[in-house]
């Protein structure tokens, strides 16, 4: 496969066209987030020069009140670091160009190159982790990447560029896309080359990988695969189905992390022990909102029988769950029920769905859910009133699309 700091000639294609924007990613003063923590800011030209009316969405007008700093910093308010992990910046990313905010778009992404990604996204990866440090000091916690937050980073350059018809946010994608691929994958004999969760960690033997399903939404792979057709995704395809469809067999409940040893297969991860719940739940949620006519969904659609049968049976997901046996603890919290909508939704569970959807507003309105629950609720429930949808091959549909003018 190509190497993660792509071929020169590439690389420097790349940085011309984003020169050609007048917005090459540059390092610039400190501010200061609502914590008090420093970060680095720049000022970023293209939403000045892009006429964008926001949407009305108050769940996500709730979300920025809770989550996000003035300067564009998805913050856990819930961990006592308060932390920002590149995931929380991704889907910030995503719920913006949903929102068809592009100057809230521009503070995240300036935030997230200048902060986790060394001001340089043309040549880092970013970072997953950062906050307050023990020494009280603020920056990188963990400085390994996370290849879902980075792909959904990818994901939302792509079609920001598309839809708002900025060049600068399509070449950083393309470039993005190309690394993440280079760099966070690897050639699993029995699977292919397969998107593993980080460059760094997650190949404890030489026949064997450690895998997250969770990791690998389908519209995001398929989408970037049309994108960047030179990027190596289209290579990936089949063994993400494959991660999600083997991982989740025979009860059809998906787990948290799964093994997969060249010679045996999937395997049961010895860390978490089958279980299925705060990584897995969004394996579902992917799953929901995938084009009910694509290829992708008719793979999927009958592969989560377990977790359905659940609901049914209890009237809410289960926040942890033995894959292996189907014994559960806990129902799950609003977010969970928000991530399974789309699902219910989608295989013709309507009265499910919409009794999920009440109780995520009832528990919503006993109290504030954290920074997760409210990012399934905002995928989740988006969905299903119509905020979004993915074509079948990733491309993100809005209802704004063509509103946009450039200047």
């Amino acid at each position: 496969m190509e190497r993660a700091d792509v071929s020169g000639r590439r690389r420097r294609a790349v940085l011309r066209a984003l020169a050609a924007c007048g917005t090459v990613p540059m390092l610039a003063g400190l501010t200061r987030t609502a914590h008090g923590a420093p970060s680095k800011s720049a000022p970023v030209p293209a939403a000045a020069a892009r006429k964008c009316t926001p949407v009305d969405w108050p769940d996500w007008t709730r979300f920025k009140a809770g989550f996000l700093s003035d300067d564009g910093r998805v913050i856990d308010r819930g961990m006592n670091d308060q932390r920002t992990v590149s995931e929380g910046q991704a889907y910030g990313l995503t719920f913006a160009l949903i929102a068809n905010d592009a100057a809230l778009f521009d503070k995240i992404l300036d935030w997230t190159v200048n902060n986790l990604a060394q001001g340089d996204l043309t040549a880092h990866l970013p970072a997953w982790l950062w906050g307050k440090k023990d020494d009280g000091q603020w920056g990188v916690l963990d400085s390994n990447p996370a290849s879902d937050a980075d792909m959904w980073i990818a994901y939302a350059l792509g079609e920001a560029g598309r839809l708002w018809n900025v060049r600068r946010y399509s070449a950083l994608g393309a470039l993005l896309a190309r690394r993440v691929a280079a760099e966070e994958s690897d050639y699993i004999p029995g699977l292919g080359p397969t998107l593993l969760p980080a460059p760094v960690g997650f190949h404890p033997a030489k026949d064997l990988w450690r895998l997250n399903p969770s990791y690998v939404p389908m519209q995001v792979v398929r989408r970037l695969a049309g994108l960047f057709p030179d990027s190596g995704w289209a290579q990936m395809i089949a063994s993400s189905l494959k991660q999600i469809t083997l991982s989740a067999a025979p009860l059809g409940f998906a787990p948290e992390w799964a093994m997969f040893r060249a010679s045996r297969g999937f395997e049961i991860d010895p860390e978490t022990q089958g279980e299925g719940s705060y990584n897995a739940i969004r394996v579902y949620l992917w799953a929901g909102m995938l084009a009910p006519g694509g290829d992708d969904f008719r793979a999927l659609k009958h592969t989560f029988g377990g977790m359905l049968k659940y609901v049914a049976a209890h009237g809410a997901p289960p926040e942890r769950v033995n894959t292996r046996d189907g014994t559960a603890r806990q129902n799950g919290g609003s977010g969970f029920s928000a991530a399974l909508v789309p699902l219910l939704q989608a295989v013709g569970d309507t009265a499910q769905a919409q009794a999920q959807v009440a109780r995520v507003r009832s528990l919503e309105a006993q109290s504030a859910p954290g920074y997760y629950s409210s990012v399934l609720s905002l995928f989740g429930l988006g969905w299903q009133d119509g905020r979004f949808r993915f074509a079948a091959d990733g491309t993100l549909q809005v209802p704004w699309e063509g509103t946009c003018a450039t200047r």
